[in-house]
């Protein structure tokens, strides 16, 4: 699963005063782990504040590694691929119709399977 590869979703974004069709955004390489890319979709500017939306790409063998976030609860909906989160060092099978809530402060991570891994995210406070 390739970043610049279309997840064959034609999702559109409707917020106040824009629309946004999600394929046209870039992918972003992530600034820690290689093979891990982000689609910024909802940023907290376009909610007051209040959290954010992501498409979340991970190659085939590639991780987002231990981690925690400081005062933010993180969801992971597996829309592609397969792989593995790790929470609080129980794993957890990623196939798509999985939705992964990730406590505030809790440490986990993120395994691609060989078909690399798609996920929607949602962070509160916002990522980004």
């Amino acid at each position: 699963m390739k970043p610049q590869q279309s997840s064959g979703r034609n999702v559109t974004a409707v917020l106040p005063g824009q629309t946004v069709l999600i394929e046209s955004l870039p992918w972003n390489p992530h600034p820690k782990y290689a093979g891990v890319f982000l689609r910024h979709m909802v940023t907290g500017n376009d909610t007051g504040g209040r959290m954010s939306l992501h498409h979340v790409r991970i190659d085939p063998g590639c991780a987002i590694g231990d981690h925690a976030h400081n005062g933010q609860v993180e969801t992971h909906d597996v829309l592609e691929g397969s792989g593995t989160c790790t929470l609080e060092g129980k794993k957890i099978a990623y196939v798509p119709g999985v939705l992964g809530v990730m406590p505030a402060d809790k440490v986990h991570r993120v395994d691609a399977g060989e078909g690399g891994l798609l996920l929607l995210t949602t962070f509160s406070p916002p990522l980004v």
